[in-house]
């Protein structure tokens, strides 16, 4: 009796594993074709091919073009297809945990930086094809605007509660949104220049700066 229970479990894994490959499968594809050709231009069926799947898997999956980029874009942003709200991951996690506002702060940096190379290029295609498809104009918007600022406001407390800052908590989210956002590095990285080491250096300092109280006045 026991055996064939084992088999149904053993099958049953192996195809929860197996659709979740294809899933990858399909999101990568989508994440490749969409930079490389632009939302508009790539096709259901393209990226069905590249996936080596069929269309109808793709929509029984995501259900429309549109949800399979908020995937993509879902996955940029965490890095992975797990589904593990951003804040809620390890890099986050650690800097929650952090007990020094400088060292919170380095570490915050350091974690924009390493999202930036994944981030930037989808968001440059986004940008876009907001231009001409209103639904990715709200689509982008709602991440970087809605999403982003509660991201950051989450962080600024987290700052807050390691010690004072030199301005309220509101404020401190509002700059954090500003500074850590991809016109921010577009700026700084495409247009003045600054490599990977020098723009974490840059946004540690911008941050300090404007949140973190002088030591020597808290003393």
């Amino acid at each position: 009796m026991s055996e064939p229970v084992k088999t149904r479990r053993y099958n049953s894994l192996a195809r929860q594993q197996g659709a979740r490959l294809s899933r990858l499968r399909m999101l990568e594809a989508a994440a490749r074709l969409f930079v490389e050709n632009g939302y508009p231009r790539t096709s259901i069926k393209r990226i069905a091919e590249a996936a080596d799947v069929s269309e109808d898997l793709v929509f029984k999956v995501f259900g429309s073009k549109r949800s399979l980029l908020r995937s993509v874009l879902d996955m940029t942003i965490g890095g992975d297809d797990e589904d593990v709200p951003f804040l809620e991951r390890e890099g986050p996690q650690r800097m929650r945990s952090l007990t020094d506002q400088s060292d919170q702060v380095a570490h915050l940096a350091a974690g924009i930086a390493d999202q930036m190379v994944r981030v930037r290029p989808v968001d440059d295609m986004l940008r876009g094809a907001a231009a001409v498809d209103p639904t990715v104009a709200d689509l982008r918007n709602d991440i970087q605007v809605r999403q982003r600022r509660e991201a950051m406001a989450v962080v600024a407390g987290w700052l807050a509660e390691r010690g004072p800052l030199a301005v309220d908590v509101e404020e401190a989210a509002t700059t954090l949104w500003v500074l850590t956002g991809p016109d921010v590095h577009r700026m700084l990285v495409d247009e003045a220049g600054l490599d990977g080491p020098a723009y974490v250096a840059w946004l540690t300092r911008a941050i300090s700066s404007a949140l973190l109280v002088p030591r020597d006045s808290l003393t």
